[in-house]
C-alpha cells in the first residue's frame, strides 16, 4: 500500500482521487442485490448516505467536498515544479508566540508528518468573545497564510473551522476537513478524530490528549488564550 502512496504522489486522496462526483463515490457501496431489491439507485444512494447500506463507515458529502479541493490542490502543488516557499519562511516573528509556534511546525504540516489543531479564544472585530478549533493544515491548503506571518492578518477562528463558538450570539458549528473528523455529543466532551491513523485528540484539559498528541499551552498577549495540539501521524498498517 504504501508503494502505491508512493506512486501516486504526496497528497493522494484513495477517494477523492478515484471517484470523480459524491454520487460515484456512493455507487461503489451499492452491489447488485441492492438495486435487485429496491429497483432505484437513488434510493440505494440515499441509503448508502444515511449508513443504513454500504460497506463500513460512509463518508458525507461535505467532508468528500472538502477532500476534493484538498485533493486538486496537492495534484496542482505537485505539478508546481519550484519547491514551495514555507509561509512563515524568512519571517521574524519570535515575539509572537502564536506566530513562531505556527512557524516551527509549518513544514512538517505541510509534508504530512504532523497534524496541528489550534484553539484560539479572543475578541472578534466586533468585540465579541469567540472561540474555536482551527486545522492548521487545511488552513495552509485553502489559503494563502503568509499576511498571517506579515502580521497584515490575525488567525482567528471561523465558522466554517472544525469548531467555532460565539459566546455572545450562542452560535455554535462543527466541520470535518481532511484531516479530522469532528465528535460532538459525547461523555467524554469534543473529540476529534485523524482520519489518516484513526487516532482520537481529546481537547479536555485534565484529560490526556490521546496517543502519539501533546498539548502545549501558550503564554501570549495576542490572544486571551490559545493552546496547540500536535499529533504526529502514522499510516495504518
Amino acid at each position: 500500500m504504501d508503494d502505491d502512496l508512493e506512486v501516486k504522489g504526496p497528497g493522494y486522496d484513495p477517494i477523492a482521487d478515484e471517484f470523480a462526483t459524491y454520487e460515484d463515490y456512493l455507487d461503489s457501496q451499492i452491489n447488485g442485490t441492492d438495486v435487485y431489491y429496491l429497483e432505484d439507485v437513488e434510493l440505494a444512494r440515499q441509503l448508502v448516505e444515511l449508513g443504513i447500506r454500504g460497506n463500513g463507515e460512509v463518508i458525507r458529502r461535505e467532508e468528500f467536498e472538502a477532500r476534493k479541493e484538498a485533493s486538486e490542490a496537492a495534484r496542482q502543488a505537485r505539478l508546481n515544479k519550484k519547491p514551495k516557499k514555507l509561509a512563515g519562511q524568512g519571517k521574524h516573528v519570535e515575539e509572537f508566540p502564536l506566530l513562531q509556534a505556527l512557524k516551527d511546525r509549518e513544514e512538517a504540516v505541510r509534508n504530512g508528518k504532523l497534524t496541528t489543531i489550534v484553539f484560539i479564544r479572543d475578541k472578534n472585530s466586533k468585540g465579541q468573545e469567540v472561540s474555536g478549533y482551527i486545522d492548521y493544515g487545511h488552513r495552509l491548503k485553502t489559503e494563502n497564510c503568509e499576511p498571517y506571518f506579515d502580521r497584515k492578518k490575525r488567525l482567528m477562528p471561523r465558522p466554517s473551522d472544525l469548531s467555532f463558538y460565539n459566546w455572545e450570539t450562542q452560535m455554535s458549528t462543527s466541520n470535518p476537513t481532511p484531516n479530522f473528523q469532528v465528535i460532538a455529543d459525547n461523555e467524554a466532551g469534543l473529540l476529534f478524530k485523524n482520519k489518516r491513523d484513526r487516532k482520537v485528540i481529546n481537547v479536555d484539559p485534565t484529560a490526556k490528549p490521546g496517543d502519539n498528541s501533546t498539548r502545549t499551552e501558550l503564554e501570549t498577549a495576542e490572544y486571551a488564550q490559545v493552546v496547540v495540539y500536535d499529533h504526529v501521524t502514522r499510516r495504518r498498517s
